[in-house]
């Protein structure tokens, strides 16, 4: 069984597939300590309880090529459900994108592209046996960017696979970060990543 938050359709607003059409499978349940800025606190507990064929059906009611595996955390998850739905998705015509802190370790058969957005911000936490499973990764920064350098000298990091995301749940806050972030990506080599969900509907759930 997994506890799932919500699954829905839209396009997904950041890292390296931003734009594309995608299915969104949201479990629920994360990794403390949380942090004190989370968009989505309605998946930090308990969710509805689905069988793995459940979620199954309601992925093949949208016809969206791109399955988006988010959180919470979603690999909290891996050994009651996940890898079995994981293997479902793989054999099918779906590709598989997860987002995760990867403060709950990446199993090895995960059978996806991994985005991985380290967490605290001020000292980003990186398992150094899962980095390598790791496709890109998103830091969400204010302005201060010591932490991600730090993070990527130490994990021998290449530049191409990281994406900056400004910090901010509201359009606001994107539109005034955005700039040094920019700069900051100019700068340093990598990649920028804006939240276009947040720039198009501010803080509305479920887009």
């Amino acid at each position: 069984m997994l506890e799932v938050t919500e699954i829905f359709a839209s396009l997904q607003g950041e890292g390296p597939f931003a734009g594309r059409p995608a299915v969104f499978v949201r479990l629920a349940g994360c990794v403390p300590p949380f942090c004190d800025w989370c968009d989505t606190p309605q998946a930090l507990g308990s969710g509805r309880r689905m069988s793995v064929k459940e979620v199954e059906d309601e992925i093949a009611r949208h016809p969206q090529a791109l399955v988006v595996i988010t959180g919470g955390e979603p690999f909290l998850q891996w050994n009651t459900g996940l890898d079995r739905l994981a293997h479902a998705l793989g054999a099918s015509s779906r590709r598989v994108q997860y987002e995760t802190s990867g403060k709950a370790g990446i199993p090895a058969g995960h059978g996806g592209f991994v985005v991985c957005s380290p967490k605290p911000l001020h000292a980003p936490v990186l398992d150094p046996d899962a980095v390598a499973r790791v496709n890109a990764f998103k830091f969400v920064i204010e302005e201060d960017i010591t932490p991600v350098l730090a993070a990527v000298s130490a994990h021998g990091i290449d530049p191409a696979k990281v994406w900056l995301m400004p910090l901010g749940a509201v359009r606001q806050e994107q539109i005034g970060r955005m700039p040094p972030v920019w700069e900051l990506c100019v700068r340093h080599g990598f990649n920028f990543s804006p939240r276009l969900h947040i720039l198009t509907f501010n803080d509305k759930k479920g887009v």
